[in-house]
């Protein structure tokens, strides 16, 4: 009897002990995080609220800045949780990549998952896609939060799903100038909501007018141009700025906050006299301009 008493007891330490190591393996492993964007709600419910129209052919957005705002904003609100990607669900005929969506697929971390356009210019199995890989990362432990900027009812499956696997699901979405834009029962699945308002789109999106079309027709300057202008800028930003400053920028390379980032898209327009709204190649070099000079000072 002592003997089997000792064995149990054996066991029972040995249990434990497998335990504690598996928690402290946990406690190590780092919490990630994903962003998933509807484009459809998202380029209707931007151009409302800033254009004033839904249709796409009348404004024109800046994906890529946007992208990175939505990344640096998610920096902030999971604060101890790395990025794993911004997947970004659109739809094309045949599923073929437009010159945009290609742009936007080149960009780091962002994967570029694409549905059908019907007759109507309607996404068809979008919802769809944005299911399974909810699923499918909260199944296998890739994420612990979800961040969806959608509004579509047919989301509510998606979220079910991944919440099932133990992932957290927080819900964007985008100022309605009127009413909602998002379904109810969306509202209600998720494990916390966040509206994003006019001000943090307008620098996103521009209407297109004759006067836009003649500024992008300039004469278009090099690569090479636009990363000297980068490291232009970066020295005044650090002159003004100083070190400390420059540590703390640092600790987020390769991404710049959204202010800062804007800042420097507006200044280096200025001194180019072109427009690098929806230019992504030209945009990258403006910002490795700017990273190398900073980074060579550190």
């Amino acid at each position: 009897m002592n003997d089997d008493l000792a064995a149990l007891g054996a066991r029972i330490d040995r249990t434990n002990e497998l335990l504690q190591r598996m928690l402290a393996e946990v406690a190590k492993t780092p919490s990630t995080h994903a962003i998933f964007v509807d484009a459809g709600y998202l380029y209707a419910a931007v151009g409302r609220l800033v254009a004033g129209t839904e249709d796409r052919r009348s404004f024109d957005l800046d994906a890529e800045g946007l992208i990175d705002a939505l990344i640096d904003r998610a920096r902030t609100i999971f604060a101890d949780s790395r990025l794993l990607r911004v997947y970004w669900y659109d739809g094309a005929r045949r599923r073929i990549h437009t010159a945009e969506q290609q742009s936007i697929a080149e960009l780091p971390d962002v994967k570029v998952r694409l549905g059908n356009l019907n007759a109507n210019n309607q996404q068809k199995g979008v919802d769809s896609l944005i299911r399974t890989d909810l699923e499918s990362l909260a199944r296998h432990r890739a994420i612990s939060d979800a961040a969806l900027l959608g509004g579509d009812e047919d989301l509510v499956s998606a979220v079910e799903a991944a919440q099932g696997y133990g992932a957290r699901v927080h819900l964007w979405g985008i100022e309605a100038p009127e009413g909602r834009n998002q379904a109810e029962p969306l509202l209600w699945e998720v494990d916390s909501q966040r509206t994003f308002d006019l001000d943090f789109f307008k620098p996103y999106v521009s209407r297109r007018t004759a006067a836009t079309y003649e500024a992008a027709a300039g004469v278009r300057p090099t690569r090479e141009d636009v990363r000297f202008v980068g490291a232009q800028i970066a020295a005044k930003w650090l002159a003004s700025r100083g070190r400390e400053a420059l540590q703390e920028l640092l600790h987020g390379h390769p991404y710049l906050p959204g202010s800062v980032d804007q800042d420097l898209l507006v200044e280096a327009e200025g001194l180019l006299q072109y427009s690098l709204r929806g230019q992504a190649d030209l945009r990258r070099a403006l910002r490795d301009g700017f990273w190398e000079h900073l980074r060579a000072q550190y």
